[in-house]
């Protein structure tokens, strides 16, 4: 008499997709994520301009305060918010 030797394979699907115990983030640190990198643009947008219309022309727009202090510390600030993004540990019973 032979033996039934066929197992059982899990499908496709079940191969790909991971226990949610075993991702490395969690959905909070994709949210933190990218509130940080919205800081991080907003940043950059505020720091951009003050051009000048005529190539010999000084415009002292370029050493505004929003420039200067306000987009830089906010895109520095994005830069920290994002490492702690990555870093948070979540609650434990998100991760079961």
């Amino acid at each position: 008499m032979a033996k039934n030797t066929t197992t059982s394979s899990p499908s496709e699907s079940e191969l790909k997709k991971e226990p949610e115990s075993q991702l490395p983030l969690l959905r909070i640190n994709f949210i933190l994520m990218a509130i940080a990198a919205a800081m991080i643009i907003i940043g950059f947008i505020l720091t951009s301009g003050g051009a000048s219309t005529a190539p010999d022309q000084f415009n002292p727009e370029v050493f505004s305060t929003r420039r200067i202090i306000i987009g830089p510390n906010l895109a520095f600030l994005g830069f920290i918010f994002m490492g702690i993004g990555i870093m948070w540990p979540g609650k434990k019973s998100d991760r079961h």
